[in-house]
């Protein structure tokens, strides 16, 4: 009866420690920590040393395919932003616009979302193709139905900085290429009412990084996975300030 004993509460340890390991890995896939950061130039290439105190998080295609490009993004903040660096391996930029403000998901892009205070159903979007037009707006998300604005006097300290740069290939529409490496840099500024103050060690925001690419039609990428529908902010992930 003792031995029986022992061998069941060592099973039940088993299965708590299997179960709570699971869960902490999960909390941690879900985590990305962003590292502080003075401000810096952006040039489109992420050569930056700045760059360097930050790693690499990977961004996975949502339907599994081993020839998937990779893609992959780091994080860092500052006093006065948040800046952003996205690798996208590709064959071919398939993207036409050549203004800011158009419907860029149409096209090869990347995106990511801010939700600063997850107690409210509104968060930040950034848009930015592989020919460097942008689309910043922000959305009040009311279960499904989204309500959008764009930003007015989009200038000088509210205005983002952003670069974008190509290998194997020309930065023009249709080019075939090997890569394309995005730099953004959202201002502090910009993301207002939606903070309330600039975040500093520990502060935690909900968020999180995608893309899409139609070189062998719609392909999606998600940090964390959603069912394709970018605006799931439920699923988003945590973004925690070092």
């Amino acid at each position: 009866m003792a031995l029986l004993y022992n061998l069941l509460a060592f099973l039940t340890t088993m299965l708590f420690t299997g179960l709570n390991g699971q869960q902490t890995k999960t909390i941690e896939n879900n985590k990305l920590i962003i590292r502080k950061s003075d401000d810096f130039k952006l040039s489109g290439t992420g050569s930056d040393l700045h760059w360097n105190k930050a790693s690499w998080t990977n961004i996975s295609a949502l339907k599994t395919d081993p020839k998937s490009y990779n893609t992959k993004a780091k994080l860092l903040y500052s006093d006065t932003g948040i800046y952003f660096l996205f690798f996208c391996e590709d064959n071919k930029l398939t993207a036409t616009m050549q203004a800011d403000f158009l419907d860029l998901w149409n096209e090869d892009v990347i995106e990511l979302f801010i939700q600063p205070d997850e107690s409210i159903p509104a968060y930040f979007e950034y848009e930015l193709s592989p020919l460097n037009y942008e689309l910043p707006i922000t959305i009040y998300n009311e279960k499904g139905k989204l309500n959008s604005w764009i930003p007015f006097h989009y200038e000088d300290d509210r205005k983002t900085r952003h670069a974008v740069t190509t290998r194997g290939g020309e930065q023009k529409r249709n080019a075939n290429v090997h890569s394309w490496t995005s730099e953004i840099f959202i201002p502090y500024k910009l993301l207002r009412p939606l903070i309330k103050e600039i975040p500093s060690s520990g502060s935690k925001w909900r968020g999180n990084l995608n893309r899409i690419d139609y070189d062998k039609g719609e392909t999606l990428w998600a940090w964390q996975r959603n069912s394709g529908d970018f605006h799931e902010y439920d699923k988003f992930g945590i973004f925690q300030f070092e």
